[in-house]
């Protein structure tokens, strides 16, 4: 599971809990509804990603990432196909998403990285 994290109008932070994945090169998160998160990158296109690691015993500080990015909203009749890929990371290998009946498009966030941070090799900057 992935954090992240959006400004809201008046500044304070908006942290949410979700599936991420690939779409082609893309970085890529799905939504059923027009939400809080997605107003504010609409609004504010700067995000947060923060990524965990299982915790291994005996480790101090575990590896994590933090991808700093901008998002880009777009509808999209895709989000059913991308989030019955990503159900069989999240949830099991042989998931199934049901599209309900009359559904809407949904949308697609799609994360341009600017830097990654964290802990680990990956890091291209120092964790704060």
């Amino acid at each position: 599971m992935v954090h992240l994290s959006t400004i809201n109008p008046d500044g304070s932070p908006q942290v949410t809990v979700i599936w991420i994945g690939l779409d082609g090169d893309d970085l890529v998160s799905t939504h059923m509804r027009d939400n809080v998160k997605l107003r504010n990158i609409r609004r504010d296109p700067r995000v947060a990603l923060s990524f965990d690691v299982p915790r291994e015993p005996g480790v101090w500080i575990n590896p994590y990432a933090v991808i700093y990015a901008r998002g880009a909203v777009e509808p999209s009749p895709r989000i059913w196909e991308l989030m019955a890929r990503h159900a069989k990371v999240y949830v099991s290998s042989d998931a199934q998403v049901p599209v309900p009946e009359g559904s809407e498009p949904g949308f697609i966030v799609r994360y341009s990285i600017e830097r990654i941070g964290g802990i680990g090799p990956w890091a291209t900057s120092p964790a704060l």
